[in-house]
């Protein structure tokens, strides 16, 4: 008897909570941050869709911005590798570019105007198609002060007067640019 008592008891407690479950059928139990069960009310389907909805847009909306971004730093990297490719090869034909300037100082000393004027026309075309690619001639002369962010000194010597000291004596090597990358630093004696 009273095993049938308890199962009993135990059929109307059953029926107690699915009762109680149909009233609570517009409201869930959640938990918050101290563990307490908050009665909160359920969001109705439109609701629930517009929230879902402002979900995704926010997930597109920062998508598209990182793909935007990524556009862009794409974009200036390959510019900046165009505007740089061409670097080896300018490298590479700075040594004939600096034999042009020596073999006119010596053609100079000559009398054959011919040969002076076809060697110029050579070297003012290299020259100029070596700009056309982007390389810059860094100026530096002898008095200007030395900084060693634009030149490379090679030496020092004692200064010939008192206003050279610290600056640049003499450049013994042009240097170039590409860009604003400094591809080559002219090499100077300095002054002390």
């Amino acid at each position: 008897m009273k095993f049938k008592n308890i199962f009993k008891n135990k059929s109307n407690m059953t029926t107690e909570n699915t009762e109680f479950d149909q009233e609570l059928d517009d409201v869930t139990l959640e938990n918050n941050a101290n563990g307490e069960q908050l009665i909160v009310e359920e969001l109705s389907v439109e609701e629930q869709l517009a929230q879902d909805l402002a979900k995704e847009k926010d997930k597109f909306l920062r998508l598209f911005a990182e793909f935007e971004n990524y556009k862009k730093r794409t974009s200036k990297e390959r510019i900046d590798l165009f505007k740089t490719a061409n670097q080896d090869v300018l490298l590479a034909m700075l040594p004939v570019l600096d034999d042009f300037d020596r073999a006119i100082v010596e053609i100079n000393k000559s009398d054959d105007e011919n040969l002076k004027k076809g060697v110029e026309l050579i070297h003012e075309k290299l020259k100029n198609t070596l700009v056309s690619k982007g390389l810059e001639q860094i100026e530096v002369r002898a008095g200007d002060a030395f900084n060693a962010d634009f030149a490379e000194a090679i030496t020092q010597i004692p200064a010939p007067s008192e206003k050279l000291k610290g600056k640049i004596v003499d450049v013994i090597e042009k240097g170039y640019k590409l860009g604003d990358k400094i591809i080559r630093f002219p090499k100077v004696v300095t002054g002390n």
